[in-house]
């Protein structure tokens, strides 16, 4: 399966690098200004040095400028590929799909065709594209973050040790509930599109045999079991939110508390704190 996939992503190769590489630039120049933004408390404000304060602040209007149109460039070319590659597995489908024997034809219904050539493909032009995204955005976010956590304060990052650690447990945790429920969803797609299909095609016979009542109540129970378990699914998601924030709110509140006293002691700088909750979003 994977090696059907990837053959299709070799014409759109340079478009997947650039939008990786222009993510990875991307990232670097945001984790850049939080530690400008530290300099210019240290050495601009508390020194009482203005020259110090204009310097640093130009570097982060520009590492913010650079930052904003590499974020383009790779949004740009991740839509390049994912959307050239949905293209290349659609024509090889649908090729494919006219070699069939007629033993192939009655295996495969004509709505779970349909499904594959239209709802499935477009699921995998968004994995592609969310995968030379955010897939790559939200590691590398991770590991350099916490490296410049470490940089400035050991013992402070441990505080972010802890929490992705428990993030990341419930985050495991929710996804495999909802690939369950999801899986079921791609399924009952095939019984929607089928009464979809059906009703169009062969409109005729049913308002012939005055059937339209039968096939609303049939189209809508397909559309309420689609609805029904997408609610349960983005019900058990909507967990996400809360918990992040939650997470985000226990380090603001560790970070404060033994960051004033690390500053007290003399232990730590008021930028690098400020940088330090800078960090917090990013990991």
């Amino acid at each position: 399966m994977l090696k059907t996939l990837l053959k299709q992503i070799k014409q759109y190769r340079k478009a997947s690098v650039l939008a990786a590489v222009f993510t990875v630039l991307e990232v670097i120049l945001e984790l850049i200004i939080p530690m400008l933004m530290a300099s210019v408390i240290d050495n601009g404000i508390e020194s009482g040095n203005i020259n110090n304060v204009y310097f640093y602040g130009l570097c982060m209007i520009i590492a913010a400028v650079l930052g904003l149109v590499c974020g383009v460039l790779a949004g740009r070319y991740a839509a390049i590929a994912s959307a050239g590659v949905a293209s290349n597995i659609r024509d090889e489908m649908y090729e494919n799909i006219q070699t069939f024997a007629f033993s192939n034809i009655d295996k495969f219904s004509a709505s779970s065709i349909v499904t594959r050539l239209t709802t499935d493909i477009t699921n995998v032009q968004n994995a592609y594209q969310m995968i030379l995204r955010i897939a790559v955005r939200a590691p590398f976010t991770l590991i350099c973050s916490m490296i410049m956590c470490f940089v400035i304060n050991a013992k402070l990052s441990l505080i972010f040790v802890i929490a992705i650690i428990v993030l990341g447990a419930f985050i495991v945790v929710v996804v495999k509930t909802t690939m369950k429920i999801f899986d079921m969803v791609f399924k009952k797609y095939d019984a929607l599109n089928a009464s979809v299909q059906e009703n169009v095609s062969a409109i005729r016979v049913v308002k012939a045999f005055v059937r339209e009542d039968y096939e609303n109540k049939k189209f809508i129970t397909a559309a309420e079991n689609v609805y029904k378990l997408f609610v349960k699914a983005e019900g058990i998601l909507a967990f996400n939110g809360p918990v992040m924030m939650l997470v985000v709110y226990f380090c603001i509140i560790c970070l404060s508390w033994f960051g004033a006293k690390f500053i007290v002691v003399g232990n730590m700088t008021t930028g690098e704190l400020t940088s330090m909750f800078s960090y917090i979003m990013s990991i």
